[in-house]
């Protein structure tokens, strides 16, 4: 028997002063049987550095779709503008999204993530739309502990580093850039 998906609400409140973008998204994410709270939370940072105001920045199905990636942006064509994806993915699945997309944003975060770049650095090195930025072990894990099934979280961005709070703490994320 299958398990099925939880399904978790989020109000998140942006105010990125770094791209002018201020606003409020409330969001139902649901929660695959697989995914942990620290990539739940990553979905949402990731949401927060992208979110805009034309509103065409969507969750997908994620790990439930392979074919898919974490949150796309399409224009009114249906061509995707922004391809967003976490983890460490294979360079085959990296390179497929960059041919996909006009710009491809990776989120990578976990304990293995330098060693995941030094081994696909070089096989991604021709992929001019790609952007990877690194999320810190440490910071990861703190996102995690304020998973909720109903939360409010508000992200303040300043100078590339993401202060993140909640009724259950402050969590500051500073993203290192692998490839600008």
């Amino acid at each position: 028997m299958a398990l099925n998906a939880t399904i978790y609400k989020a109000t998140l409140h942006i105010a990125d002063n770094d791209r002018h973008y201020y606003g409020s998204h409330s969001l139902t994410v649901a929660r695959h049987p697989s995914e942990t709270d620290e990539r739940l939370m990553i979905r949402l940072l990731a949401f927060a550095l992208h979110a805009n105001a034309e509103d065409r920045l969507t969750l997908t199905k994620g790990l439930s779709d392979v074919d898919e990636p974490e949150l796309w942006q399409k224009d009114l064509t249906g061509s995707i503008e922004a391809w967003i994806d976490l983890g460490l993915p294979e360079d085959r699945r990296i390179l497929k999204a960059c041919g996909k997309a006009e710009q491809v944003w990776l989120y990578a975060y976990g304990r293995t993530q330098s060693i995941w770049w030094k081994a696909t650095e070089g096989k991604v090195a021709k992929a001019r739309n790609l952007h990877v930025r690194s999320v810190d072990t440490q910071a990861s894990q703190a996102l995690a502990v304020l998973a909720e099934r109903n939360m409010e979280l508000h992200f303040n961005v300043q100078d590339g580093i993401v202060y993140v709070s909640s009724n259950k703490g402050d969590v500051t994320v500073s993203l290192d850039v692998l490839r600008p």
